[in-house]
């Protein structure tokens, strides 16, 4: 994983100054709020498509400047060096791997937890039944994702550890492709490609993340910019809380809105994917990060973390109201 580089947007503005170079920076947060995603990002995705968040943060004379990146990592990257103002919700993990790089980011809400989200998956006919029948098998799983997290604990559960499996790091179109032709022995998927994979494959589930993983997924910001901008935090807050519930109250409009987004997929897909995510934003309370410093310490025991990480020792944005 590339390192974090520690520098700050007002370092940037005085390198750009000297060199003439002023025009080429970004427009200041105070203008343009810089927001990061990804395709799976689904209640920021909502927002962007229905237009609601623009709407709302007009009326401050703030525009909205979209960034849709392939995963989680690069993204809270580009936010640790001041390329964007806020990510949308990205898995458990990827925060603690930012923490251990030096990432100097602040969370700003979660989701509830979702365990049922994700899971390891055997083809139908597999001789697998149980998680202690993974050692010495080739497994399919996506790097500091909230799945590899699942893993670990999976492994845990059944007294093995890491180094009994031979992991095979996909992407999650990858890990798809090598499962369906037989490359690997089982996969380690998340929304919506577990449900992609339940309704057109024949699978079976090995374990969810009941009592193994909650699944709380993070939306971040840099701490700079939660120190000098909480009315915009405010306002997103609001959004990401109604865009919740609206998408719970209305599971098969959302998934019409979501399905040709993500890859043109099945409408029922969608809908089966999002019955699984709690969608529930919530404030990110400190006694709330149990999990995270289980997900850091998990990773550290097995050499996948470079440093012990203190899951505690982070900045959190609070709304004045708080929601939920």
């Amino acid at each position: 994983m590339p390192p974090f580089v520690s520098l700050s947007r007002r370092a940037l503005l005085g390198l750009g100054l000297a060199l003439g170079l002023c025009a080429a920076l970004p427009a200041q947060a105070e203008t343009e709020l810089r927001i990061g995603y990804q395709k799976s990002s689904t209640l920021i995705v909502l927002l962007k498509a229905r237009g609601t968040l623009e709407k709302t943060l007009s009326a401050q004379g703030i525009r909205l400047s979209w960034h849709e990146f392939t995963s989680g990592q690069p993204l809270l990257e580009a936010l640790n060096v001041g390329n964007l103002d806020l990510t949308a919700d990205v898995a458990d993990t990827v925060p603690v791997f930012a923490q251990a790089a030096g990432a100097h980011l602040a969370y700003f809400a979660q989701e509830a937890p979702s365990p049922a989200a994700q899971a390891i998956l055997v083809r139908a006919d597999s001789p697998l039944r149980g998680l202690a029948d993974l050692k010495g098998k080739r497994v399919a799983v996506t790097k500091a994702a909230g799945s590899h997290y699942l893993l670990l604990a999976a492994l845990a559960e059944a007294g093995l550890k890491f180094s009994d499996i031979e992991p095979a790091y996909l992407t999650p179109a990858d890990g798809r492709a090598a499962f369906e032709n037989a490359k690997v022995d089982a996969w380690v998927t998340w929304e919506p490609f577990l449900s992609g994979a339940q309704r057109q494959l024949p699978t079976r589930t090995l374990a969810d993340g009941e009592k193994l993983a909650a699944y709380q997924r993070y939306y971040l910001t840099s701490q700079r910019f939660a120190k000098e901008h909480p009315q915009v935090l405010e306002a997103v807050f609001a959004e990401l809380v109604k865009a919740g519930d609206w998408l719970r109250a209305n599971p098969r409009e959302a998934a019409r809105i979501l399905a040709p987004l993500w890859g043109n997929l099945d409408p029922a897909i969608v809908e089966q994917a999002n019955a699984r995510r709690s969608y529930r934003v919530r404030p990110v309370q400190l006694e709330s990060l149990a999990e995270q410093q289980k997900i850091a310490d998990a990773f550290f025991a097995e050499g996948l973390l470079p440093k012990q990480v203190d899951a505690r020792d982070v900045s959190i944005w609070q709304p004045q109201t708080a929601a939920r």
